[in-house]
């Protein structure tokens, strides 16, 4: 089966040699014919060489996001093929009888870049990052049912945030909008329709876990708290207090429902606030502080705004912390890089003049795993500091 070409300037065929699955406008010579977003296409080099298959854009600095590399053949199974695979590497990594939330697909990580899938006790929400991939939607949602029809009782399609041009959000199969979903043993209230991104961030999970090895007898405190993940692992590991801060009622709601759900009479404070604000008029001390915000850079152009943004929040958080605290703080920046993260934290203890011991460095979950040719695919960064 062969598709239009796209055609690379001399040279320009080394990255993807090198497995990496981005084409850039940059490094295209031509093309052999009119090219539709979201068609699939073969990228040659300045000699006609077969370099590899993927989906076509017209939007954006990427052009072609590969799907399969020199001489393999992109196969009518491809879906059903890449499925399997994932999900027999999460079965690897997780115990389906006490987590069942977890990414089943996760781009370039897992070979299929622009899509992300998740999955919530039976219920699987899928999100598209690229025209091509929102095209074969209802190939997607039949792979799924054919190779998991014990695991598969609703499929949603939930994409108008990545991609806005598709419309509305929409079910391929099944109509449940949420679920009671566990992680750990823990219970989530999941709700894909009305909840941010597919419902519930995934990747914090492992991190959440080592929360709780520092939170018994502890005044805990969770900023940008969204559902509540880090305060009910704090309770569930015997926490005196757990305080939930975020801007949303409604995330703020849901993590008091989610803390009822497992631990009904639980000394759980839900305050509906700007963290920033908080921070400044709150004068409570707390043991343990986790700062995991939304991501302050989307861009390069913000990556200055958003490095003041981390640090003035890093000084608060560590100027709250009682003696001998533990300090969560993350960025899911992807424009902020490791080293620049870790400089502007240091850049706040600085500031503090606290003495300060990093324990940990965190990142993203294994079920969100990093291409090791597309190193681009990090993009969480954490680190657990202990405050003296």
């Amino acid at each position: 089966m062969s598709f239009p070409k796209v055609i690379l300037k001399k040279g320009k065929e080394k990255s993807i040699l090198r497995r990496h699955p981005w084409v850039f406008s940059g490094a295209v010579y031509g093309v052999t014919q009119e090219i539709e977003d979201g068609a699939m296409v073969d990228v040659v080099d300045a000699d006609n060489q077969h370099l590899g298959t993927g989906y076509f854009s017209d939007k954006g600095s990427i052009v072609v996001r590969l799907l399969t590399f020199a001489k393999e053949t992109f196969s009518t199974t491809f879906w059903k093929d890449k499925l399997q695979l994932a999900w027999e590497l999460r079965l690897q990594l997780l115990d389906l009888e006490q987590t069942n939330a977890f990414r089943v697909i996760h781009g370039e990580g897992d070979g299929v870049p622009g899509l992300i899938i998740d999955y919530y006790n039976k219920c699987w929400v899928i999100q598209a990052h690229a025209t091509g991939i929102y095209q074969q939607m209802d190939a997607i949602a039949t792979a799924i049912k054919e190779n998991f029809p014990a695991y598969c009782e609703v499929i949603y399609c939930k994409s108008s945030g990545t991609l806005p041009n598709t419309g509305t959000d929409y079910f391929l199969y099944g109509d449940q909008a949420e679920t009671v979903a566990k992680e750990n043993g823990i219970l989530f209230a999941v709700n894909w329709v009305e909840g941010q991104k597919t419902g519930f961030f995934l990747d914090q999970r492992d991190n959440r876990q080592l929360l709780a090895t520092f939170s018994k007898g502890k005044k805990v405190l969770n900023t940008f708290c969204y559902t509540g993940g880090f305060s009910i692992y704090a309770m569930s590991a015997g926490a005196e207090l757990v305080t939930s801060v975020d801007i949303s009622q409604k995330a703020v709601d849901l993590a008091a429902k989610n803390m009822e759900l497992n631990f009904p009479a639980s000394n759980h404070k839900a305050v509906a606030d700007d963290v920033f604000n908080f921070m400044k008029e709150n004068h409570q001390i707390y043991d343990v502080i986790v700062l995991d915000p939304p991501a302050f850079a989307k861009s390069i152009k913000s990556k200055h705004t958003a490095t003041q943004a981390y640090k003035r929040l890093n000084i608060a958080g560590l100027k709250a912390l009682a003696p001998k605290g533990i300090l969560f703080t993350f960025s899911c920046s992807q424009v902020i890089d490791d080293v620049l993260f870790y400089n502007t934290v240091a850049a706040a203890a600085i500031e503090t003049g606290r003495n300060i011991r990093v324990l940990h460095k965190l990142e993203q979950g294994p079920d969100h795993p990093t291409n090791i040719y597309h190193p681009e695919g990090h993009y969480l960064k954490g680190l657990v500091l202990y405050v003296e």
